[in-house]
């Protein structure tokens, strides 16, 4: 499992700078409003994913991590194609991105209500 979480917190930095990446060139290039999306996604869940790796660490959350970078992937992935080279990934990976990354904060928010050992303040 540590091996897993090392692993997709790599992928959750690779992600956060591809969301810099992609901001920077929607900001200067014209590519339209799917690649700011995707750069704004994949900034806001590449945090999230950290979080739940590191913040509190067992299987749960990095299966919320893991489903987040999935859909993540997915979603930001096909839209930055679209907007770079006219074409998706595949047909649907928008939206299945989209239902994972629905489904990885719908974990996220049952595994903090679930967990027992934290104390919030």
């Amino acid at each position: 499992m540590i091996v897993l979480a090392r692993l997709l917190s790599l992928v959750a930095g690779l992600l956060g700078a591809g969301g810099i990446a992609a901001a920077a060139v929607a900001a200067h290039g014209g590519y339209g409003e799917n690649l700011r999306t995707a750069s704004e996604f994949a900034l806001v869940h590449s945090v999230l994913a950290v979080a739940m790796l590191r913040g509190l660490p067992s299987r749960w959350s990095t299966a919320s991590a893991g489903v987040v970078l999935l859909g993540a992937i997915l979603f930001c992935g096909d839209l930055a194609l679209r907007a770079l080279a006219g074409r998706g990934l595949f047909p649907m990976a928008a939206p299945a991105g989209g239902f994972a990354l629905m489904a990885g904060w719908l974990l996220t928010g049952l595994f903090l209500f679930l967990n027992q050992k934290q104390t919030f303040r």
